[in-house]
């Protein structure tokens, strides 16, 4: 019965949940904000389901973007619930649909041949394969929570310019909760990129002879991220640059996160 559930069931799910979200802050109704954490539970209890069953592992970019969509979906469901009068899904939503969109478009590994056993492939089953995955996909979530805090000042901060009043419109955190919340993303992000970033590097040393490639797309990407937060991060913390500045750069740094993801691992003997 289980193995009926497709990815269909949760995107339509959230999308449901989504156009439900929009309406209620075009005329809000209690009755459509309850409803739509319904859809949205509905979807989220159905990734689970997917998840679970099918296990998609985490070398292939398919099983990346899921897994971080996953984990968002809980984070959408948890904000809506423990700040009902925000327009939470407004923003998380359309992330997690956009991450299970290019998921769809990658598809489920095909290729024969490639032993798979667990999230993780046989050779992520070591520790260190296990620490590197889990580490970036957790940094990956810091990132996509600062992203969206971004997102949310940068309208919140025009809308102040606007003078609107509180009742118009979107109903967000004020300035300083959301400023803290992308600082709070970008603190625990960073150590997990690091501690992600250095054991794969590892894994290329203790793998240099038959299928690592130091010319890896994701590799260079992977880096060239982790120099962009290590900036962000001083920029942040250093000089305490702050606003919509900071914002700007969180939202680039998220871009470089995506392309870091969708890009294939051109060096690992069988992955695409």
């Amino acid at each position: 019965m289980f193995e009926r559930v497709t990815l269909f069931c949760f995107a339509a799910s959230y999308a449901v949940a989504l156009g439900l979200e929009v309406w209620h802050q075009r005329r809000p109704r209690p009755v459509l904000r309850l409803v739509g954490l319904g859809f949205g539970g509905a979807g989220l209890l159905a990734q689970t389901i997917y998840l679970a069953v099918h296990r998609p592992p985490l070398g292939w970019q398919f099983g990346w973007l899921l897994v971080l969509a996953w984990v968002l979906a809980i984070f959408y469901l948890y904000g809506s619930l423990h700040h009902r009068r925000l327009a939470w899904g407004i923003f998380t939503l359309p992330l997690v649909l956009g991450l299970v969109g290019v998921a769809t478009l990658f598809g489920p590994p095909t290729r024969e041949g490639e032993r798979v056993t667990g999230i993780f492939t046989v050779e992520e089953e070591k520790f260190l394969g296990m620490a590197h995955a889990t580490a970036l996909l957790l940094a990956a979530v810091g990132v996509c929570v600062g992203f969206v805090a971004s997102v949310m000042y940068l309208t919140q901060a025009r809308r102040l310019r606007a003078k609107l009043m509180p009742s118009e419109g979107l109903r967000l955190p004020s300035l300083e909760r959301l400023e803290e919340m992308n600082r709070r993303a970008l603190a625990w992000a960073f150590p997990l990129l690091t501690v992600g970033v250095l054991s794969g590097l590892v894994l290329m040393v203790r793998l240099a002879d038959h299928i690592a490639d130091w010319t890896d797309p994701r590799v260079l990407a992977a880096i060239l991220l982790w120099v962009v937060f290590a900036l962000l991060l001083y920029l942040r913390f250093g000089l305490h640059l702050r606003g919509r500045r900071v914002a700007v750069l969180t939202i680039a740094a998220f871009g470089l996160l995506l392309v870091t993801l969708v890009l294939p691992h051109m060096g690992r003997g069988g992955l695409p």
